[in-house]
Parts: C-alpha cells; structure tokens; sequence
C-alpha cells in the first residue's frame, strides 16, 4: 500500500480514482470530490475542507480525522466505510451509503445527515441535526446522544439501545423499530408508524405513540405524557402513571394509574 504522508492537496479531484492508498497526517484543501471514485483507502489523522471528498468510493477507513464546515456532503454513495473518531461539522453527510460504520464520532452539524443508508452500524456517537437518519434501514445503533428533530422518518429495521434522543417526531412512517434502555424526549413520537416496540425506556411527550399499526411498550416509563395512543394498535406495560390516555384504537394498556382517559 502506497503511504502519502504530510500533504496539502488543492484543486478538484486531487486523488481522483486512486486505489491502495494509505494518507496519513494530510489537509484536503479546496477542491471538490478530491477522493472520487477511490478504493481501498485509509485516512489517519487528515482533514477535509472543502465539497464532495468521497463520492462513489468503497473500502474506506478513516481514523482520527476530521470534516470542517465547508466539507459538506461528505461521503455519499459510498460502500464498506468504516468511521472512527473524527469530529464532522459539516451537513447532510453519509448519503446512499451501504455498509457503512461510524463510531466514537461528533457530528455538530448533523442535518440531513444518514440519509437512505442501509447495514448501518452506530457505535458511541453525537449528533445535533434536524432529519437524522431518515429512510436509514438494517441499522444497529448503540450510545447515539441525539439532538435534532424529525429522526428516523422512513427508517426500516432498525434496532437502538443505550442511547438519549432529544428529538421532535421521531420515527415517522417507520417500520420494525426497536429500542432498549434508552430516554426519548419529543412531541408526536411515533406517528404513522408500523411495528414500534420500545422495551425499558423512559419517554416524555405530547400526543406521542398515536396512529401506530402494532406498538408494544415493556417496562417503560410515561413522564408528562399526555394524550397518548390516539388510533394506535397497543400493547403498553408502564410502570409508571400516565397523565392521559386518548382514544386507542385496540390492545391492551396497563399502568399503575392513568389521570384521563379519553374515549
């Protein structure tokens, strides 16, 4: 493997279709899609400063690096990238990807970010950013600290443990969700959704949990949760009180105490 160590590179397409590289230490200036087209490249400790710097790539590990601002869209229609420590700030990167890693990661910008990706693994990563993740499928996400509004819309096949999701309308139109140990704050959670299940978590929200086909909660907790379940399909075990029920469509709810009830 070819080894390039302590450069700048500037102008569009600087490495245009390399294959075998190791980059260690090295600044993508500007420049668009400096790394189109690659594969089997690693990155250590480089940076990327400018659009696009990998396009239709495959076998890509990038270790200790980091995507500034003007780095946007970063890694679209990639496969088989492994991401590992690296500080992102730029927008609506990861797009289209398939086999695609991400761990131990900060994205502060992460708008529009994980888009139509599938075989997703998340391992200990932060994220602020409206639209995460959506029509994401086959993903596997483990410690995600998410801030955003909107995640997971149209998401498949999707399994999240451990994780705190600061996050308005969460799983929308999604399909075969399932959550473990983990705190959801956000109104309208779970709207229009199909096979949701969310086993030992701690929820808090507004008419969240309603218009859902075939929802199961086990072990969870409802803080200031009112009007909850309206036209859902449910089968809820909370351990907590729920302030107020309103018009579930069928299924099983059972609580130590629930304050309204709404038919």
């Amino acid at each position: 493997m070819e080894e390039i160590r302590y450069k700048t590179f500037k102008g569009e397409r600087a490495l245009f279709g390399e294959k075998g590289l190791k980059i260690v230490d090295c600044v993508f200036e500007d420049g668009e899609s400096p790394l189109k087209e690659c594969f089997g490249i690693e990155l250590y400790g480089s940076a990327f400063r400018w659009k696009y710097p990998l396009w239709y790539c495959n076998n890509i590990l990038a270790r200790d690096c980091a995507w500034f601002e003007n780095a946007r869209a970063g890694v679209w229609y990639s496969d088989n990238v492994s991401i590992e420590n690296a500080v992102i700030q730029a927008p609506k990167n990861f797009r289209r990807c398939r086999n695609l890693s991400i761990s131990d990661t900060v994205l502060t910008n992460a708008k529009e970010t994980l888009w139509s990706c599938s075989g997703v693994k998340l391992k200990n990563v932060t994220a602020a950013g409206d639209y995460f993740a959506m029509n994401c499928e086959d993903a596997r996400v483990d410690g995600l600290i998410l801030d955003g509004n909107y995640s997971f819309d149209g998401a498949k096949n999707v399994t999240i443990r451990n994780s705190r999701l600061l996050t308005k309308d969460a799983f929308w139109n999604s399909e075969n969700i399932t959550v473990y140990d983990s705190y959801i704050y956000g109104e309208y959670l779970g709207w229009n959704s199909k096979k949701l299940t969310l086993i030992n978590c701690t929820v808090e929200s507004l008419q969240g949990m309603c218009y859902i086909d075939s929802l199961v909660m086990k072990n969870c907790r409802l803080l200031n949760t009112t009007l909850a379940f309206e036209y859902s399909s449910v089968d809820a075990e909370i351990a907590s009180p729920i302030d107020s029920v309103f018009n579930p469509k069928s299924g099983i709810i059972a609580a130590p105490e629930i304050g309204d009830l709404i038919i």
